[in-house]
């Protein structure tokens, strides 16, 4: 249910108690999912019938609580998080793991008090708001506030104690009225940070940066093997546990897998920042995955065992809200935030709903089966569900939080070109819609962001990619990745080529990084930002290039 107009969604039932039999069934389908081989598409169907919910409030361990004060341990080694701010509530997040990379985290299988404070300062001297929460073990003992009653658009801090244990401080915003004539707004842009790929050095240097909130367009987790000294990390001073050396297929996989990369002071420290909106793209599951089909051609059944698992651990590991909470195997994250008349957010999910890939995926020449019109990188739901809420926006700027490249992308010159198939690319009748439907509802600041590739793109969005001379529709920043790829370069080996085959791309970077946007009355301004290595940690920060689109004039110029 929408509230006060600020946070728009498809309604779902509510969960409740009478699910609680369900979810002893769906953990014991999910850890045994690596040797269900054998299982029928019949035998998923009714294994997922006991999926259908979650527990509402972490029933089955709920007539058995743990003395916090017993815990001997710092339990909050994965640090604080918020996120999806409205003007008068964020949430707030974390999760008990004294022990993060062992099955359980080292916590008892029962509930445990967490108690919260949200102050006016970072030394807590005036309250804002304070509570009492339970850590449930259905739930991997995390917590999720819905702290309420604050005021729109300001600073706060909040902090977690369990015990005689204290969090770190985290530092929070609300969003604007929906009403008000904000006339800035800064925000971050980052995405696929695979752990085995380096540090997470640009984390450190976002969580420095002035901004009112960052998006998060996938790829946060990836289900690929780490070694025991953490890939390019080359550890020297440590040496990870086995268990993360496997791909993650069960719901302890990827618990653990996620107190891998939360246990990383970087990621820490910029999610203590800032409020963080999220949307996953396909290695929080399975690279490459489409709806129901996994990227190895799994049994359906088997595969959405594997998803309602990994569905499970994201949302346990994210500020996320109530409704974005798993249903089996699958969950509404397609969700709209307003930031007062600026800006309209509407962060889509195109994995859980879209069509296979066209033939067999990769790079393709373009032809009937990728250009069918059928085919769907949204669902028909959440295309519906896009389009109508910009027929009622108000909003200056129209934003577009997604996964993957939105503009078309040729990879040679002339006649020959490959586009990819996994990007709205190998979606065109798809993406067609959604520019007509964003044509008829009068959007004239659309502003695309998206992740997915491990470089930095800035387009302009043509209406007739065929035609460059046809009419600028919108802008899309494409971010880097944190620590996907390695090192990378400024100029990788296609660089002359891509711009050569698309005179709509502007900009093309290859390091790792972040991308910041300001949007103000007048314009958008993306700042490129890299960092030279991620193999060794420490490296300085730079601005690699600046573009601005101005407000009723969409297309982009060097700042």
């Amino acid at each position: 249910m929408a509230r006060q107009g600020q946070y728009e969604q498809d309604a779902r039932p509510e969960q409740g108690p009478q699910d609680a039999p369900y979810t002893q069934e769906l953990r014991a389908a999910a850890a045994q999912l690596a040797r269900r081989r054998f299982l029928t598409g019949t035998g998923a169907a009714a294994a997922l019938a006991f999926a259908a919910n979650l527990p509402g409030t972490g029933v089955a361990y709920a007539a058995v609580e743990a003395d916090a004060r017993k815990i001997t341990e710092n339990p909050f080694t994965l640090g604080v998080a918020s996120g999806d701010p409205l003007p008068g509530s964020v949430v707030l997040w974390t999760r008990l793991a004294p022990k993060p990379y062992e099955p359980g985290s080292g916590m008892p299988k029962a509930r445990v008090t967490v108690r919260w404070e949200v102050g006016y300062d970072e030394k807590f001297r005036r309250l804002a708001g304070r509570g009492r929460a339970e850590a449930h073990p259905e739930f991997n003992h995390a917590v999720h506030i819905e702290a309420t009653g604050l005021a729109p658009d300001r600073v706060y801090y909040y902090r977690f104690r369990a015990g005689n244990w204290i969090s770190p401080v985290g530092r929070t915003r609300t969003a604007p009225a929906r009403g008000a004539k904000n006339n800035e707004l800064r925000l971050g842009v980052v995405s696929c940070q695979a752990y085995h790929d380096g540090y997470y050095t640009a984390h450190r240097h976002l969580a420095k940066e002035d901004l009112d909130v960052v998006f998060h367009l996938g790829d946060y987790l990836y289900e690929y093997p780490v070694d025991a000294v953490g890939g390019a990390r080359k550890y020297t001073d440590r040496k990870l546990p086995a268990r993360f050396n496997r791909e993650t297929v069960t719901l302890e996989d990827y618990r653990l897998r996620y107190a891998l990369y939360k246990s990383d002071p970087d990621l820490q420290a910029a999610h203590a920042a800032h409020p963080f909106i999220v949307t996953w793209d396909d290695h929080e599951v399975e690279n490459n995955y489409a709806d129901d089909i996994s990227e190895n051609n799994a049994p359906k059944g088997e595969f959405l065992l594997r998803r309602a698992a990994a569905y499970r651990a994201y949302w346990e590991n994210q500020p996320l809200r109530r409704p974005q909470r798993p249903n089996g195997p699958d969950a509404q994250l397609y969700r709209r935030v307003h930031f007062g008349q600026l800006a309209q957010f509407d962060v889509l999910d195109t994995r859980q709903y879209r069509s296979d890939q066209a033939y067999g995926d990769g790079w393709r020449t373009p032809g009937p089966e990728s250009t069918d019109p059928k085919r769907t990188l949204t669902g028909a739901k959440q295309e519906r569900w896009l389009i109508d809420g910009w027929r009622s926006s108000s909003a200056l700027w129209n934003v577009l939080p997604q996964q993957v490249t939105f503009a078309e992308r040729r990879n040679a010159t002339g006649p020959g070109y490959k586009l990819s198939m996994d990007s709205w690319d190998g979606y065109p009748a798809s993406r067609e819609r959604v520019l007509k439907g964003a044509e008829a509802a009068g959007v004239d600041n659309l502003v695309v962001l998206t992740g997915d590739v491990h470089v930095h793109y800035a387009f302009d969005i043509k209406r007739d990619f065929r035609d460059e001379t046809s009419r600028t529709a919108g802008v899309e920043f494409v971010t880097t990745s944190i620590a996907s790829g390695e090192d990378g370069a400024d100029k990788p080996a296609n660089w002359g080529t891509y711009m050569a085959a698309n005179p709509h791309l502007k900009f093309y970077n290859g390091r790792r990084g972040y991308v910041t946007v300001t949007l103000d009355r007048e314009k958008a301004r993306a700042d490129f930002r890299t960092v030279a290595k991620v193999t060794k940690p420490g490296a300085p920060v730079i601005t690699a290039g600046s573009f601005v689109s101005e407000a009723g004039d969409p297309g982009l110029k060097p700042a």
